[in-house]
């Protein structure tokens, strides 16, 4: 039963998941309210310049029934005058037809954003499947389209029945008026109509914009599984990780012991612990640790030292304080400057005396080292 649980898809998209659908042109669309908006900016530009539209149109209608014999036989007349023609449609028209075009780039942004994307245009051949097909047209999509396509036919059926039963006598009496006034009454009752029909889509699209919404969630739901497939692939595999830490703590590692051989001095706990330090007056303000480890590590390091002549010496209290004080690349703390001071003395001492002879300097006891820098504390 848990297994079930896990695999029901109750739980709603993460916002990668959302992300993920956006690229794949998965967004919630509303044909309701992009209808609306289209009507509603198609009746407001022919409101607002209905009587330029009707000037450049009737000049355009005179034009094309205009007629002159001599006209007739001149080709660059008779091309003017539908220059002229097409020049007066087009005045009347461009209006329109960039109010319109203004608002279809628009009324997707209101729902879902704008959103360009080749993947919603790349052929799918799983929608060529007549399985498929026959299961939408069965399913409760296309049974909500249905409903609105009926509610709005009901709307429409019933604002028209409404105008025309209203206004049935002065839809008669246009009959006797003159034709310059029954054409201004006859727009006036169709702009009203129109206003109407309108009115009722806002209706239908606000109840189909919050069904989308809820329905392009739906699909979008995710399984518990899933939200643990998602959090693994976004953090990456443990066993993934866990193996990319231990490579980089041995290149880490591998660094750390190249610094080895350019150490002046090695100092021990002897077994336990073993730090690489290197002192440079030309861009060091102190001493810094080069190397540090415990146990194999420190074995290792003591090897290369010997490998490459590097001087060792046992200072058990001032490697531990090293060890649990000092990051690696960091320099020493002030308390130890004057230990380590007397480490580096006796180290070049060391080599002055392997080139030039002569006794060897004694090795430095009783280094002054704090007990509080000598305790159990965490490595640095």
């Amino acid at each position: 039963m848990a297994e079930e649980s896990d695999l029901e898809k109750t739980e709603p998209a993460s916002p990668r998941r959302l992300e993920k659908a956006h690229e794949e042109g998965q967004v919630a669309r509303s044909r309701e309210l992009v209808t609306f908006v289209m009507l509603s900016t198609g009746l407001g530009c022919l409101w607002a310049t209905g009587d330029l539209m009707a000037s450049h149109l009737g000049s355009a209608l005179r034009n094309g029934l205009q007629f002159e014999r001599a006209a007739a036989f001149d080709a660059s007349q008779m091309l003017m005058q539908s220059a002229s023609v097409v020049l007066h449609a087009l005045q009347a028209l461009v209006p329109l037809l960039a109010a319109m075009l203004v608002a279809a780039l628009v009324a997707p942004m209101l729902l879902g954003g704008w959103l360009l994307s080749g993947k919603s245009l790349s052929p799918k051949f799983s929608k060529l499947n007549p399985i498929a097909g026959i299961g939408r047209m069965f399913s409760v999509e296309t049974l909500v389209e249905l409903v609105k396509t009926i509610v709005k036919s009901l709307l429409v059926g019933s604002i028209a029945w409404w105008v025309i039963s209203g206004n049935l006598q002065t839809i008669m009496a246009l009959m006797s008026e003159p034709v310059h006034e029954a054409l201004a009454h006859t727009l006036q009752l169709v702009a009203s109509s129109c206003a109407l029909i309108i009115g009722s889509l806002l209706l239908v699209a606000a109840i189909d914009v919050p069904y989308q919404l809820w329905s392009h969630h739906k699909k979008l739901r995710m399984s518990r599984e899933d939200l643990r497939q998602e959090q693994k692939e976004s953090d990456g595999d443990p066993q993934v990780k866990a193996q990319i830490r231990r490579q980089q703590q041995q290149m880490a590692k591998r660094r750390m012991m190249a610094e080895v051989p350019k150490a002046d001095i090695i100092v021990t706990n002897p077994t336990h612990f073993a730090v690489a330090l290197k002192y440079s007056d030309k861009d060091m303000r102190a001493p810094r640790v080069i190397a540090k480890g415990t146990d194999l590590v420190a074995l290792r390091i003591r090897e290369l030292a010997q490998e490459h002549n590097i001087p060792v010496l046992e200072a058990p209290p001032l490697t531990r304080a090293l060890y649990r004080h000092t990051a690696l690349g960091a320099e020493i703390p002030a308390d130890l400057y004057a230990a380590v001071a007397e480490v580096l003395a006796w180290a070049y001492q060391l080599q002055r005396q392997t080139t030039e002879g002569g006794a060897l300097p004694p090795r430095p006891k009783n280094l002054p080292v704090p007990e509080s820098l000598d305790s159990l504390e965490s490595p640095a």
